[in-house]
C-alpha cells in the first residue's frame, strides 16, 4: 500500500488523540507525510513519535482562520502540496452521563483525557458564548480548513485533492441534552454535500465519515453508569476499536479522486441508534464520471439509481 501512498501528503486536525491520533499514525504507516493539527503542542508531538513517516507539527486554534492558513502554508512549503484533508476536531457539551470527561479550556467544557465530573446542562442554562464556541470548532473550522484547501487544491498539479469531515451519529439521532454539538454535526452534512457539489469541477472530493462509539477516551471516560439515553435512563453502549475508524479513513483517502464516498457510518453493531435512529440511511456512493452534465441532458437528473440493495447513486443538483 506504501508505494501508492508514498509521499503523499494529509493534515489532520484533532491528532493529538483519539480518532485523530490513530488516523495520523495509520496514514503514516501506509506512506503519507502528516501535517499534525491541534491545541496541545506535547499531545501532538507524542503523536508523531508514533508515526513511520515525516510529520509536521503544527500546534494551535483550529477555529482561527489566519492559523488554518499557516497550517496550509506550510504544508506546501515543507512538502509541496496537500492531497487529503481530515476535519476531525470537536466540541461535545456535556450531559449528566459523561463522568470525568470534561477539561476546561477558555472557560469551555472540552473532551479530554481528564477532568471533573459536571451535572446536565438544560437548554435554557447553555450560555451562548459556550453554543457559539462548538459552532466554531465543529462547524466554523471545518469550513475554514475546507476555504484553505480549496485554495491549495486548485491551484497545485495534479490539480486536487479529498476533504473528509468527521461528522457524527448525532447528526440523525441526538443525545439529549448536546443540542450544539447535535446543531452542528446536522450541519456539517450541509457542508459536505456543498463542498462536493462545487469541488467536482477541480477534481476535488468530498466525505463525511459518521462514527458511532469508537473506543476513544471520551468514550471511556463516560463511566461503567454509560451514557444517557433518549427515555431518561443510562446505559453501557457497545464500542469497537478505533483502528477501524482509521483503517475506513485510509481507505477513503486511497480511493482515486473520480470516486466519491459521500457518507460512510461505522458504529458498533450494538449500539442502540442502530436499530431505532438509523436504519434511513444507507451509504453513499457518487461516482463523478456518471454525475456529469452530459449524462443528466438525457432527461436523468436528479433521478435515483439503485446498486443492489447496499449501496445508492445520488446525483448531486445544481
Amino acid at each position: 500500500m506504501a508505494s501508492q501512498t508514498q509521499g503523499k501528503v494529509a493534515i489532520v486536525t484533532g491528532a493529538s488523540s483519539g480518532i485523530g491520533k490513530a488516523t495520523s499514525i495509520t496514514l503514516s504507516k501506509a506512506g503519507y507525510r502528516v501535517v499534525l493539527v491541534a491545541r496541545r503542542e506535547a499531545e501532538l508531538k507524542a503523536t508523531a513519535e508514533e508515526c513511520s513517516s515525516e510529520t509536521l507539527v503544527t500546534p494551535g486554534d483550529v477555529a482561527d482562520e489566519l492559523f488554518a492558513a499557516k497550517v496550509f502554508e506550510e504544508a506546501v512549503k515543507r512538502f509541496g502540496r496537500v492531497d487529503v484533508l481530515f476535519n476531525v476536531s470537536l466540541i461535545l457539551l456535556v450531559n449528566c452521563s459523561m463522568i470525568g470527561f470534561i477539561h476546561m479550556v477558555d472557560g469551555l467544557q472540552i473532551p479530554q483525557n481528564a477532568g471533573i465530573s459536571l451535572p446536565a446542562v438544560p437548554i435554557e442554562d447553555i450560555p451562548v458564548k459556550d453554543f457559539r464556541r462548538v459552532i466554531d470548532v465543529n462547524l466554523t473550522s471545518a469550513f475554514i480548513f475546507i476555504r484553505e484547501a480549496f485554495k491549495v487544491f486548485k491551484n497545485q498539479t495534479p490539480q486536487g485533492g479529498r476533504i473528509i469531515n468527521n461528522g457524527s451519529i448525532a447528526a440523525y439521532a441526538p443525545r439529549p441534552m448536546a443540542i450544539a454539538y447535535t446543531a452542528s454535526k446536522h450541519a456539517t452534512t450541509g457542508l459536505t454535500k456543498s463542498t462536493s457539489l462545487d469541488g467536482r469541477n477541480f477534481n476535488i472530493t468530498c466525505t463525511q465519515i459518521d462514527i458511532g462509539n469508537a473506543q476513544t477516551q471520551m468514550v471511556a471516560d463516560y463511566g461503567p453508569t454509560g451514557q444517557l439515553q433518549p427515555n431518561g435512563q443510562q446505559m453501557v453502549e457497545g464500542s469497537f476499536d478505533v483502528q477501524h475508524v482509521a483503517n475506513a479513513i485510509l481507505h477513503i483517502a486511497n480511493l482515486p479522486l473520480d470516486v466519491t464516498v459521500l457518507f460512510m457510518n461505522i458504529m458498533a453493531t450494538t449500539m442502540p441508534f442502530s436499530a431505532s435512529s438509523m436504519h434511513h440511511f444507507s451509504s453513499q456512493v457518487a461516482v463523478r464520471s456518471y454525475a456529469d452534465k452530459s449524462f443528466w441532458e438525457g432527461g436523468q437528473k436528479g433521478k435515483e439509481w439503485r446498486l443492489k440493495s447496499a449501496f445508492r447513486i445520488s446525483f448531486l443538483q445544481e
